[in-house]
């Protein structure tokens, strides 16, 4: 026996075709890379979507085929996102902070057949002309495209692709709700990036999840801000749940300095803004430079890694900005979990900065299993790590080309180590590739970090494993310190040893001028370790160092 529901799929295009109906007069506000803003509505975007779902058709495409963007945050981006997936093509989303080999490598992978981008971005598209061996078509997102010069390749200006077709709505095609919509690589930091390809199914349902109250808490009442890119798994999905709940979206495009971002957050009056911690950061350091405050941000979205427990501080404490900890990942679409009190939690004595650094609870329809080396399950007590292993509509099976994701069993191991409390609150320890093994022991790099950006002279940290002839590693610290301090690295282990376990302290800190970070804000620790890979410590040769 079934159900006597209607059989109607799952379609990315329903989402945006809801908000042009319910929330038509909604605003979709743009910087321009001239830092002048653009600014139509829901009901507009619409329109123009539909004609450039014409616009592709004209293109000779196939149901499937892969429309690659090199784009920032803003409308013409967020327009494509709606028209690719509507006619049945898959948006692949490629990061132009790359480096230009993987750029290639990852489009020619994938086999776009057609490639979207940026003005700003038309030095690396020449750059790539040569290697792009499947892209037949080169659109610009601008109305001209006068200064491309060879010739030989087909360049068209986005704005003439529409303003070609009619104004008016598109029959859109009907899709098979498990069809592809979109694309994402992983970073590829230990090896050759991964494709996982969003379904229309996955999507709608992420989108519907993301933005429930326990979750982002997304609704028409809100002006939004995702700082974070749209070449970025999607900007956590904020592009699909942002109209599904008909909010207000103000894109930043290309200005993403503090200073920039400060000032678009005030003039629009944004109450929501979702971005990594060294975004924050840098609106942070301008706030405590310019000596401003929020007059509009209620809630500070932030995920990609870890907040410090100082970050939380400032926002919280000092600016009354409550802050969303979030976890994901490419292969989760991306979101896992979001720090959302419960009702229980509340009576517990843990609404604190401790707390919040949890990454949270599982949104609805994200299983969470924790298991030890053996594969034996471990206990939610808040104290048992165990490697994180996730299970899901909207968690990746396999990826591009066949490669397997998840495991037989239907989970997927998401690399990370984390606890579980007995309320369901997630918190990572670390990932397992960068746990350090001291002594038979286990050193958790994210609370060495935690701790040292807890000084106020210390703007970022990273710790990485050295090799010890005793303890096997010991944790280096490396810092960066503000503008105008005079820390030196014996205070700031005086520092630490007032907070930490003797053997968890550091055996040496360096001091530096930047700390290196990937294309998407993350610290990348695999570059730490090349920078270090010959580091002696002073500890290696005295021994001196006592554990348990």
């Amino acid at each position: 026996m079934l159900g006597s529901m209607m059989e109607v799929p799952l379609n990315v295009i329903s989402i945006i075709r809801h908000a042009a109906s319910n929330h038509p007069q909604a605003e979709i506000v743009s910087r321009e890379p001239s830092n002048q803003l653009h600014c139509y509505t829901y009901a507009s975007a619409y329109r123009r979507i539909c004609q450039l779902g014409r616009a592709l058709a004209r293109l000779n495409l196939q149901q499937g085929d892969r429309i690659a963007t090199l784009a920032w945050n803003n409308y013409r981006h967020f327009e494509l996102y709606y028209a690719t997936a509507g006619m049945g093509l898959v948006c692949h989303t490629i990061n132009p902070r790359l480096h230009a080999a993987d750029v290639s490598w990852i489009a020619n992978h994938s086999q776009d057949r057609v490639l979207c981008f940026d003005r700003a971005f038309l030095p690396l598209v020449m750059e790539l002309l040569s290697e792009l061996q499947s892209v037949e078509h080169f659109i610009v997102l601008d109305d001209s495209a006068t200064d491309w010069p060879p010739a030989r390749v087909d360049l068209q200006a986005y704005e003439r692709l529409l303003a070609a077709e009619s104004d008016g709505t598109l029959d859109w095609p009907t899709l098979d709700e498990n069809s592809p919509c979109g694309l994402c690589y992983t970073s590829g930091t230990t090896g050759k990036p991964k494709g996982v390809t969003y379904s229309h199914r996955s999507t709608v349902l992420h989108a519907y999840a993301s933005a429930l109250p326990d979750s982002f808490r997304l609704s028409a009442r809100e002006t939004v801000m995702p700082i974070v890119p749209m070449f970025h798994v999607n900007a956590w999905g904020l592009p699909y749940s942002l109209p599904l709940v008909g909010a207000r979206i103000v894109f930043p495009g290309e200005y993403l300095d503090g200073q920039s971002l400060y000032t678009l957050c005030e003039q629009q009056q944004v109450t929501l803004a979702a971005g990594v911690p060294t975004v924050w950061l840098g609106i942070l350091e301008h706030v405590k430079k310019s000596g401003h405050g929020f007059s509009s941000l209620e809630r500070a979205l932030i995920g990609g890694s870890a907040a410090s427990e100082s970050m939380l501080h400032t926002l919280e404490e000092l600016h009354g900005v409550e802050v969303l900890h979030a976890w994901g990942m490419t292969e989760i679409s991306p979101t896992g979990a979001v720090n959302q009190p419960t009702p229980a939690s509340r009576q517990q004595p843990v609404e604190t900065l401790a707390f919040k650094k949890k990454q949270g609870r599982a949104i609805p329809g994200i299983l969470f299993r924790l298991e030890d080396e053996a594969g034996e399950e471990q206990p939610w007590d808040g104290k048992s790590a165990g490697h994180l292993l996730v299970r899901g509509p909207w968690v990746v099976d396999t990826y591009a080309g066949g490669i397997a994701g998840a495991r037989p069993d239907g989970w997927f191991d998401t690399g990370d180590i984390a606890t579980i409390d007995p309320h369901g609150f997630m918190q990572i320890v670390d990932r397992s590739k960068d746990l350090i093994k001291s002594g038979g022991e286990w050193i958790s790099s994210v609370t060495l970090e935690d701790a040292a950006t807890a000084h106020p002279d210390v703007l970022e940290a990273g710790v990485i494993g050295i090799p010890h002839p005793k303890w096997v590693e010991r944790p280096l610290l490396v810092c960066v310190t503000r503008d105008g301090s005079n820390l030196d690295a014996q205070a700031l282990k005086a520092f630490l040893s007032e907070r930490l376990a003797k053997w968890w302290v550091p055996d040496a800190i360096e001091l530096v001028e930047r700390l290196p970070h990937g294309a998407t804000g993350k610290l990348l620790k695999t570059e730490l370790r090349k920078q270090f890979a010959h580091y002696i410590l002073p500890t290696a040769a005295a021994n001196e160092l006592e554990q348990p």
